[in-house]
């Protein structure tokens, strides 16, 4: 028998996966489980109930779990696995991550992947320079202007990702879920959010708005401009020594709140697609894949980010990735989780656009495109 996975074409999205599924296949000889990727845009945004229709396995990113339950397309968890199981898994979460796949009633993913927006550095370069790591927004101005020639800070800002910041930020900034249940982003709060962006983008390298954070930690892993990015998701590959031409280091999140909080949690959800064509050896699988003892060895070892917080937690883990885990876990704890109502993706995707397009050609109407915003999310959360 075949089962078919998809999920997205980077390392870490790929081969803890077939790690996975070539130890299912020791357990069970007959069965073989094959995975697509796709890009990172594709992952983001193709639409879900295409990949339904074809794969039996799907690696879902939480804001997509709205839809999906709107068009029958995932099997509810919670009525296939033990209840001891999943809370196990809610009790070694990774902050919110357990959380965000549980909708209307039902857990529809597990976090075989967690992840949120973290800070990273060239190390011996910032050693070098004998800089301090930020812990404030200022302090990360600050290090901007004392960069010398030639080296820069950058932020990720092609429209999903500038989304991102924005809704981290929004979120430390207003101490509130953003646009959670209709409720609006308070305008002066919004307003500080785009003054700080543009902020950050004026002192940052001007390719920024055309990175995503693979490209940007690609960039920084193996050339010599790129040292500081105070915002990216987190991709402890990076870390690993021999990944890349030099490694990455991953730290808290600034914050002026006096706690690394905000961070727009992703990270990737394991889920059974609908159309299954053997639901008893899926649950067998995603059993598997999420065991504590599995994230912290086959699914670690093979440049897998696990979701589970004993692998977060493991020493040796840590000592592999440059304390990739421990440095960051704060932030995980303290991050926080996106709307995920039916139709959310499309408003996130045309917020994106307009966010990044504000920032670059440098508008200053902050109140008027703050109204834009919010009148855009209440347009799309009364349609869903």
């Amino acid at each position: 028998m075949v089962l078919k996975g998809m999920t997205w074409s980077h390392d870490r999205g790929l081969k803890p996966l077939l790690a996975a599924s070539k130890e299912f296949n020791k357990i069970h000889p007959d069965v073989t489980i094959e995975w697509d990727a796709r890009s990172l845009a594709d992952f983001e945004l193709f639409p879900l109930e295409q990949l339904a229709d074809a794969y039996d396995f799907i690696m879902i990113d939480h804001p997509h779990i709205g839809t999906a339950y709107a068009q029958n397309l995932l099997l509810p968890l919670d009525t296939l696995i033990p209840s001891e199981f999943l809370d196990e898994q809610e009790e070694n979460s990774v902050g919110r991550s357990h959380e965000s796949y549980y909708w209307e009633g039902h857990q529809w993913a597990l976090a075989a992947d967690s992840a949120a927006q973290v800070s990273a550095w060239k190390p011996e370069v910032i050693k070098s320079l004998n800089i301090d790591i930020p812990v404030t927004w200022q302090e990360v101005m600050d290090l901007a202007a004392n960069l010398p020639k030639g080296k820069k800070m950058v932020l990720p800002f092609v429209p999903v990702h500038a989304y991102s910041s924005f809704y981290s930020l929004a979120s430390q900034i207003t101490q509130k879920r953003v646009w959670h249940d209709g409720d609006k982003i308070e305008i002066k709060s919004g307003v500080e959010v785009l003054k700080l962006l543009e902020s950050i983008l004026a002192n940052s390298d001007k390719d920024s708005y055309d990175m995503d954070p693979i490209q940007v930690l690609d960039r920084m892993a193996d050339g010599d401009d790129l040292v500081y990015c105070p915002l990216t998701y987190g991709y402890s590959t990076y870390s690993l020594e021999g990944f890349r031409k030099s490694r990455v280091k991953f730290g808290n999140i600034p914050s002026d709140s006096g706690n690394p909080d905000g961070s727009m949690i992703g990270g990737v959800g394991l889920a059974i697609s609908s159309k299954c064509k053997n639901v008893d050896l899926a649950v067998e699988f995603v059993k598997m894949v999420l065991s504590p003892e599995f994230q912290q060895t086959v699914f670690a070892d093979n440049s897998g980010q696990p979701g589970h917080r004993t692998a977060w937690l493991n020493e040796r883990i840590n000592r592999e990735y440059l304390d990739f885990y421990k440095d960051t876990l704060e932030t995980l704890d303290w991050g926080s989780m996106r709307p995920r109502f039916n139709g959310y993706i499309e408003f996130q995707g045309s917020a994106g656009s307009k966010i990044r397009e504000f920032i670059k050609s440098q508008r200053t109407d902050y109140e008027a495109f703050i109204t834009e915003l919010n009148d855009m999310y209440l347009d799309f959360y009364s349609r869903r």
